[in-house]
């Protein structure tokens, strides 16, 4: 699967002297930490039930174990990159590859519902640390021309650890019991490990004095407002009340503090004159509304499969799953599209594809069914391909050594906000749309207005990511046309 993507060896040299192993063989090894987090996200969903049932906890309860793992991605994915950037990120991401491992194998073995929620935060630290190396890893790894189709590869194995994840675990749950959902992963895991070992190029070792010291201050208040926001749209099952105004306050009020810490500080967690950038500004942003209008297809869909088309439970699992299987089929003719034509146009064309494909998720299912609703789904999937390869391709290309951890987390961070954010935001327009207090008992006529609501103001959000993306093409290319006119 890998060798079509690149076939030639790396012939960059590292400390003294030393080549760097194959290029495939290092993103072989990146591809299966990207592969691994994702899978971790994914296949503890569906043990929910049983584990509720084991542990005789309530739903509420057992939603921990999704909710810590993805909270300790979101707090730390910044400050672990920017702590690559320092240390050394081929050192880091083998740590974090250990530290995952051996969290699946202690969730795998929890004797008790917290101790195994106290685990899967550990392995969520670890994923952290994989996803925010793998992206800084491809500019050190992988020829500029190819950067494209290493990070469509990146997105592919992302969507396949998406889509494996609810099979394997059901598979697993069946046959084995819910702790082998945990347990796959530790052979996984020492595979990884042992192929980044091997192939990862080796940390430079500069000046001790050279070395830039870590922001703790900056890294406690990041993750304090990151973790107040995620709980923030997540807690309360959809209710907005007094707990989820105080969680949003103090993420507002330890944003600010982390503004002005990073303002104050000789060596800041992220320079913020990286903003100033208006390419990094647009992608981030960019990033986090496509992410949100994507996580409306997994809150939204399978309500209106199962009300408004009346599909059983087994139907809305197949016809759910088409999209991350077309996900993991375009992600790599997703990147060498950008490598031949371009991420700066690419970036543009990928949402226009999004927006056709959510007008036609408010239209089709209504007229075709079923298949109307496949049929934007196999457009609208492409176009989010396209687009997060051009993005992170646009970013990760022309980003200092230096800085390629922390803008890589940033890159992550901004896609898991968006991600969390549309569960809530768009769950919430969802509900507000179908006119109904009970969503599960709602008519399949409410439930079909709901559906075509959300995904015209789904659409309406690609629309503002474009224009986004537009003003800041505008800003780029004024100086050029200004030095043109100067000229004649």
């Amino acid at each position: 699967m890998l060798k079509p993507i690149i076939e030639r060896r790396d012939e960059a040299v590292t400390g003294a002297g030393e080549r760097t192993p194959s290029v495939r063989w290092a993103l072989a090894s990146l591809s299966l930490s990207m592969l691994l987090s994702s899978l971790g996200t994914s296949i503890a969903n569906v043990g929910l039930p049983t584990l509720a049932q084991a542990f005789a906890a309530s739903f509420q309860e057992v939603q921990w174990i999704v909710l810590a793992y993805l909270l300790a991605i979101t707090t730390l994915i910044v400050s672990v990159g920017r702590l690559g950037d320092i240390t050394g990120r081929r050192r880091l991401l083998l740590a974090g590859i250990f530290l995952f491992t051996a969290a699946s194998a202690l969730c795998g073995v929890a004797p008790t519902l917290w101790l195994l929620i106290a685990a899967r935060a550990v392995q969520g630290l670890g994923a952290a640390i994989m996803m925010a190396l793998t992206m800084a890893f491809v500019g050190e790894t992988v020829p500029k021309a190819r950067t494209g189709s290493a990070m469509g590869l990146l997105g592919t194995m992302s969507a396949i650890g998406t889509a494996l994840g609810p099979s394997l675990g059901g598979v697993l749950i069946a046959g084995l019991g819910w702790r082998a959902i945990f347990l796959v992963m530790l052979p996984l895991g020492i595979l990884t490990f042992l192929l980044a070992h091997r192939t990862l190029p080796v940390d430079s070792r500069g000046p001790k004095t050279d070395r830039t010291s870590f922001d703790k201050l900056g890294t406690l208040l990041l993750g304090a407002s990151l973790a107040a926001y995620a709980l923030a749209v997540t807690v309360g099952r959809g209710h907005f009340d007094r707990l989820n105004l105080a969680l949003l306050l103090a993420a507002v009020l330890g944003g600010g503090l982390f503004v002005l810490a990073q303002a104050r500080v000789a060596s800041p967690l992220i320079r913020l004159a990286a903003f100033r950038n208006h390419a990094l500004s647009t992608s981030l942003a960019m990033n986090v509304l496509v992410s949100t209008v994507m996580m409306a297809t997994l809150v939204v869909g399978p309500f209106y499969l199962s009300r408004a088309l009346g599909l059983d439970a087994a139907l809305v699992g197949i016809v759910m799953s088409i999209g991350p299987i077309i996900s993991a089929l375009s992600g790599i003719p997703a990147g060498r599209i950008v490598d031949r034509l371009g991420a700066a146009f690419m970036v543009i064309v990928g949402p226009i594809a999004m927006a056709a494909g959510l007008v036609a998720l408010s239209v089709l299912p209504a007229m075709f069914g079923v298949a109307g609703y496949i049929a934007a789904i196999a457009v609208l999937t492409p176009g989010y391909q396209l687009f997060q390869a051009a993005n992170n391709t646009a970013v990760m290309m022309d980003v200092p050594p230096d800085q390629r951890g922390v803008i890589s987390g940033m890159l992550s961070l901004s896609r898991n906000l968006g991600l969390i954010t549309g569960a809530s935001v768009m769950g919430s327009v969802f509900v507000l749309a179908s006119a109904t207090i009970d969503i599960t008992t709602a008519s399949p006529e409410a439930v079909a207005t709901g559906m075509r609501i959300t995904f015209a103001v789904a659409a309406l959000l690609i629309i503002v990511a474009l224009a986004i993306a537009a003003g800041s093409r505008a800003r780029a290319t004024r100086p050029a046309l200004d030095a043109f006119r100067d000229r004649a």
